[in-house]
């Protein structure tokens, strides 16, 4: 019989080809499932029993990552669930197959506190849109302004984003993107999210499909001085040809922090952050959660209602027309 590590490749492979699973995902359920098997040290499925998982549970919330180290904070419960997810998944992969071990109902997930939705103000959502404006560059200018304006009319998802093409539709208002699962969604632009992409397009002079691409300025600020000459031409964004590298998870989320900053918004912003802001700023204008849901590709609308807290007008009309009231 193969080993547990064949097993898990195997495993992998199934989600990514017959699930469909991101390759981001499948990456994360590797490093899950391997760092599960190297602690346990199994290597045989029917040894993955309700101890070993006890004791591997244990180890990891007593385990301290990155900037926790410094105060001594362990691994939040929701990432710990994670490794369970992953965990939970292979056991009912190899129940499908007929192959003895824990059943995947054994595993229960750890409780973890509500959820807290990061957003920011209108008049901050304002200030980070027009900050691009201060750019001296004007493709990056125009491109930065596209894409914050496209985060907030969408409510894309960042890795969405990145694998859009320039060859959307303009003189539509709407387009179709395929997000988690390969599930396929309609999503709709503004006017003002149409016109930065108008004018960052206009600007383009390359011959890259990616609608979103470097430019000189992207390299330059991630160059070291140090750098050898082979290393700094890795940097450089055009890859010949008149062709540019198409801007990552990364790069973006390096673009829409950096343009919080220059807004002087103390939060912390992300390219998720603004989706919470396109989420909350239609259900304050009366829009209905399935129609929220639509938007936002969320596959259970449980995912959904956790901006209702942030949004309810009905409570908030309540609490002014009763909170206070002198009594006569």
């Amino acid at each position: 019989m193969a080993s547990l590590k064949q097993l898990k490749t195997q495993f992998l492979e199934y989600i990514e080809i017959e699930k469909g699973r991101a390759i981001r995902t499948v990456e994360n359920y590797d490093h899950y499932l391997t760092v599960f098997i190297e602690q346990t040290k199994i290597s045989d499925p029917k040894d993955i029993t309700d101890v070993k998982v006890r004791d591997f549970r244990i180890w990891l919330n007593r385990q301290t990552t990155g900037n926790n180290r410094a105060t001594g904070d362990t691994i939040k419960k929701k990432t710990q669930n994670y490794y369970l997810i992953a965990l939970r998944s292979f056991l009912k992969f190899l129940a499908k197959r007929n192959i003895a071990s824990l059943p995947a109902d054994h595993i229960e997930l750890a409780k973890v506190g509500e959820r807290q939705i990061d957003v920011i103000s209108q008049e901050e959502l304002k200030r980070l849109l027009d900050a691009p404006n201060k750019e001296k560059n004007p493709e990056k200018k125009f491109r930065d302004k596209a894409i914050l304006e496209m985060l907030f009319s969408t409510g894309l998802r960042v890795s969405e984003l990145c694998s859009l093409k320039n060859d959307l539709d303009l003189r539509l208002d709407e387009f179709s993107i395929r997000g988690k699962g390969g599930k396929v969604r309609v999503v709709f632009l503004s006017g003002e999210a149409k016109k930065a992409v108008k004018d960052y397009l206009a600007l383009r002079k390359d011959m890259s499909e990616a609608l979103f691409v470097e430019v000189g300025q992207d390299s330059s600020q991630k160059s070291d001085l140090g750098a050898t000459k082979k290393q700094q031409k890795s940097l450089s964004p055009t890859l010949g040809n008149g062709f540019k590298k198409a801007l990552t998870r990364r790069s973006i989320e390096r673009i829409v922090k950096r343009y919080a900053t220059i807004a002087g918004i103390s939060k912390k912003v992300t390219p998720h952050v603004i989706r919470h802001v396109f989420a909350t700023d239609l259900l304050s204008n009366g829009a209905d959660i399935r129609s929220v849901q639509a938007m936002l590709g969320h596959a259970n609308i449980g995912t959904t209602q956790i901006y209702t807290h942030v949004t309810d007008k009905h409570l908030r009309d309540i609490h002014k027309k009763f909170h206070n009231k002198k009594i006569t």
